[in-house]
């Protein structure tokens, strides 16, 4: 049986995939779900916010998700945005095509022809391909195609925020798969925004792309302070420090090319 995101939850429910709510012993209606998620991102301890979740049927949480990558509470959209890498993995662990239906739905929303506007999309895209690699290794070519000029590539200064944090996430976990991307990730280094700068060093440290270097060294002195969501929280650091730490973990590793 194929998982449908949207439709067949009552089979879905016989067969176990969804779950029932303990309590009750029916199943969690929409705005029930909801907050139930909710209250999970709230929660300031990851692991136990992630176990929260775990609970939930995947299946169902999926939609929940999504609607909190609009939230104007930043540290919510972050933090649903982690969540969703990990409940994609669950997902695709017990119905990979159910999973491969949501990255459909997320490459979908950045289209231009969907009409949306793709907030969080990119950067649950790369988590949820941090987490999983038969994922990562099927999609990871259309993250990457969102900053090159000959792909898909998104002008919105904020979504391409969004593919950079995304293709760093992926970095940190399956490095190689992001190294085609270095000459594409190398032109944000001089890009007018700060955060890309910022972010284009602290991809380019991940993936070993010593030919970086110069262009690293140009930016240890950009104090511009941009912030950097990691582990369910969000630090604020400096370009030059980005660079700093690109360049030590340059230092500390072997060429990867370019």
């Amino acid at each position: 049986m194929q998982l449908s995101i949207d439709a067949g939850m009552d089979e879905a429910l016989r067969q176990g995939v969804l779950g029932w709510d303990g309590m009750t012993e029916r199943p969690l209606r929409g705005r029930e779900l909801k907050e139930r998620v909710l209250g999970a991102l709230r929660c300031d301890d990851r692991a136990q916010a992630l176990a929260e979740l775990a609970k939930l049927p995947p299946g169902r949480v999926v939609n929940p998700l999504f609607s909190f990558f609009c939230s104007t509470d930043t540290t919510l959209r972050w933090r649903a945005v982690t969540a969703m890498g990990v409940i994609m993995a669950t997902l695709a662990a017990a119905d990979m095509e159910a999973a491969r239906v949501v990255m459909r739905r997320m490459i979908w929303q950045l289209n231009e022809e969907s009409g949306g506007i793709g907030w969080g999309i990119p950067e649950a895209m790369g988590e949820t391909m941090a987490r999983h690699e038969r994922l990562a290794e099927e999609y990871a070519h259309m993250l990457v195609s969102y900053i090159q000029e000959d792909g898909n590539f998104l002008e919105h200064i904020p979504l391409q925020r969004g593919v950079l944090w995304g293709l760093g996430r992926l970095a940190w976990a399956r490095p190689s798969l992001v190294e085609r991307a270095i000459p594409d990730i190398e032109i944000f280094l001089s890009a007018a925004d700060a955060q890309l700068r910022g972010l284009a060093a602290w991809i380019l440290g991940l993936i070993g792309a010593q030919g970086a270097r110069p262009r690293l060294k140009n930016l240890t002195a950009d104090g511009a302070e941009v912030p950097l969501y990691l582990e369910w929280r969000e630090e604020r650091c400096t370009v030059s420090e980005l660079a700093g730490r690109a360049l030590a973990a340059l230092a500390a590793t072997p060429s990867r090319g370019h």
